[in-house]
């Protein structure tokens, strides 16, 4: 199994602002929905896993480093690499090309923890241990 995960994402005008660029804050979207779409591939929906084993994962803390803009229609290849694996998080790297050029990169820091959906704890989301299944498929991509 490949170590980086790769997705590709258009530019729509949504994304940018009055004269075209993407906003900066965009890239952290972009790199939400590519670790969503490389779960997926792992076989993992964060849907189920809120509904059957009670997680969820939110972004612990980030760090991104913006080098050149994107712009309205560019199509990015959007990276998503597994840095470090714990029981209860995960630091990953992601970039974001637009063809050869590196537009932006980052680590980003997710935590599992529980998900009290309907509760009224619901904003507790204590850390807890990330899904066994996960794990394991995780396992062979940790460095």
């Amino acid at each position: 199994m490949t170590t980086v995960f790769k997705r590709e994402m258009r530019i729509y005008w949504e994304d940018t602002d009055a004269g075209g660029v993407v906003f900066y804050a965009n890239y952290l979207k972009f790199f939400e929905r590519a670790r969503t779409e490389w779960l997926r591939e792992l076989g993992f929906s964060q849907e189920l896993m809120r509904l059957q084993d009670g997680v969820m994962f939110v972004v612990g803390s980030t760090q991104t480093r913006y080098l050149r803009p994107a712009r309205l229609d560019d199509l990015l290849q959007v990276s998503v690499e597994l840095r470090e694996m714990g029981r209860a998080s995960m630091l990953l790297f992601q970039q974001a090309f637009c063809g050869e050029r590196l537009l932006a990169e980052g680590e980003i820091r997710i935590a599992c923890v529980k998900s009290q959906s309907g509760s009224a704890q619901h904003s507790d989301l204590l850390p807890t241990r990330m899904p066994a299944a996960l794990t394991r498929a995780l396992e062979p991509l940790n460095p």
